[in-house]
């Protein structure tokens, strides 16, 4: 009789894995052991690292070849392997895009503007003409014409030594950098608005349509350079 209940008390201590229906369980607490998942997917940068990973079959030959590519927003991506037996992803990578910063809404002075302008948008004719105008500011003085609240003029050089009120653009098609940079970036409209200081501040405009612009983008994008590849992609 001791030696069954010492017996007995020794299996208590004793785990073993059963297979049952595919399915792995503890016989201790009959708990089910779930298949290992990646314990940190690859953190990357570019559009250009997302391709080398699927092309170059990276984790291939654990995880399979039936991936799936989440554009998860403008400036992010995500890859996924397909679903296991417990119905769960894995996440293998995530690109996501370095981009400036760029101060929206917020009135700055000129100088620390003509920089925004020049490092964190795409060139294009009206950054043009609103660097050209930020540069030659001549007075604090901002005035308001009309009773739209939108049409202001400063005054500014306009030729050499001659210097003349000019009206601002309104509204203004820009391409910040806002999605990876192997893409155009989206253009949107932006009000360009002006105070005394002088300061100046560009406050979007044209909704978020180039969100969906630039992540459609990104799937043509993909869709092209993995076109050999088994890979979903989804918005």
């Amino acid at each position: 009789m001791l030696k069954q209940a010492l017996e007995y008390l020794v299996g208590l201590g004793k785990t073993e894995i059963k297979e049952i229906d595919g399915f792995k369980y503890a016989t201790n607490k009959c708990q089910k052991i779930d298949d290992p998942i990646v314990d940190e997917y690859f953190q990357l940068t570019t559009l250009t690292g997302v391709i080398d990973y699927v092309k170059n079959g990276i984790d291939g030959d654990i995880v399979g070849k039936d991936l799936t590519i989440h554009i998860k927003s403008p400036s992010i991506v995500k890859i996924y392997s397909k679903l296991n037996k417990d119905r769960n992803r894995e996440q293998l990578v995530e690109a996501e895009a370095i981009l400036p910063r760029i101060d929206f809404n917020y009135f700055m002075d000129t100088e620390r503007f003509n920089i925004m302008l020049q490092s964190c948008f795409e060139h294009s004719v009206d950054l043009k003409t609103m660097l050209k105008i930020v540069g030659n500011i001549q007075e604090e003085v901002v005035k308001n014409t009309g009773d739209d609240g939108i049409t202001q003029t400063v005054t500014a050089r306009s030729g050499i030594a001659r210097v003349a009120d000019v009206e601002l653009p309104n509204p203004v098609e820009l391409a910040p950098y806002r999605t990876f940079p192997e893409l155009q970036q989206p253009y949107s409209k932006f009000v360009l608005r002006m105070q005394r200081g002088p300061e100046a501040a560009l406050f979007e405009a044209g909704g978020t349509g180039w969100r969906v612009n630039a992540m459609e983008g990104i799937k043509q994008y993909l869709s092209e350079a993995l076109e050999d590849c088994n890979v979903k992609i989804i918005l």
